[in-house]
């Protein structure tokens, strides 16, 4: 079963990838990685050429501005945040733009808030944008709008939106690239007798007790708690998702050919599960 699921990913039809911010820059200085940048806008346009829907969720705005206005500490406050964010947003989208236009490939923004999701005349507004980006053949290149947002409407981290945005979009594959290799048995950064668990047929609470709040990293927010909430969502709207380290996005190619690299969760759709119920849920 786990072999033949790993061979199904090649035809799959429409695909959300997830890059967090650690995954975008250096580690030592926080500045952009471009040439990764590149090969990651490399292996999206091919996946476009195989005649794949691709959808982009892109961390970073926040992480870019700061940089750009020479912050040395993520900004804790909204108000620096939302400054960050209006720099980096601008700088982050003209980047991929650039690039994607290299490869012949258009991509396109949209910026979300939970507001988006749980408003119906927002959401239907939403879903019919994101299908007329697909049948236009564009890469939809998406983002929590942190430049407007309040607590409240805040999905606050970009492993849940991808999740929400797969759901929305009927996606039948979410990949996150992340900068763990996986789900492990325990934190590998803490016991080196962790394991990878490669694939997970049923999503249960053993599963949830794995997870750690800890990311290891100054720049993102999603901790693989977070990872496994997206994991939850996306399976039950009838999307496998796998968590992979986006240390080499070549790891995207190595998925799609079935390679058993980082942790597979199997898609169990369920007809009652209703992606908006759980957002509403998660803000009470």
């Amino acid at each position: 079963m786990k072999t033949e699921l790993r061979e199904r990913l090649a035809n799959k039809k429409r695909i959300v990838i997830k890059i967090g911010s650690s995954s975008l820059q250096h580690a030592e200085t926080g500045n952009m990685d471009y040439p990764k940048l590149e090969r990651l806008v490399r292996q999206l346009c091919d996946l476009r050429n195989r005649g794949m829907d691709v959808c982009l969720v892109s961390s970073g705005a926040i992480a870019v501005g700061r940089q750009s206005m020479g912050l040395k500490e993520r900004p804790t406050n909204i108000a620096t945040k939302q400054a960050c964010a209006a720099v980096g947003q601008g700088r982050l989208m003209m980047t991929y733009q650039r690039m994607f236009s290299e490869y012949n490939q258009v991509a396109g923004q949209v910026l979300m808030t939970k507001n988006t999701m749980i408003d119906n005349v927002s959401r239907k507004n939403a879903q019919n944008t994101f299908e007329e980006l697909f049948r236009m053949g564009v890469i939809p290149i998406v983002n929590e709008n942190d430049t407007v947002s309040t607590y409240e409407m805040q999905f606050g981290d970009n492993d849940s939106l991808s999740a929400i945005v797969a759901s929305l979009v009927g996606a039948d594959l979410l990949i996150l690239l992340s900068d763990i290799d996986g789900l492990f048995t325990d934190d590998p950064r803490q016991n080196p007798d962790a394991k990878l668990v490669p694939f997970v047929e049923h999503l249960d609470q053993h599963f949830e007790d794995m997870a750690k709040g800890t990311t290891g990293s100054d720049v993102g927010t999603g901790g693989m708690a977070t990872k496994l909430t997206a994991a939850k969502i996306a399976t039950l709207s009838g999307a496998d998702m796998v968590i992979a380290n986006g240390k080499d996005v070549d790891v995207i190619h190595q998925i799609m050919e079935g390679e058993p690299v980082g942790t597979l969760f199997a898609a169990h759709k369920n007809e009652d599960f209703y992606v908006v119920d759980y957002i509403e849920e998660s803000m009470c």
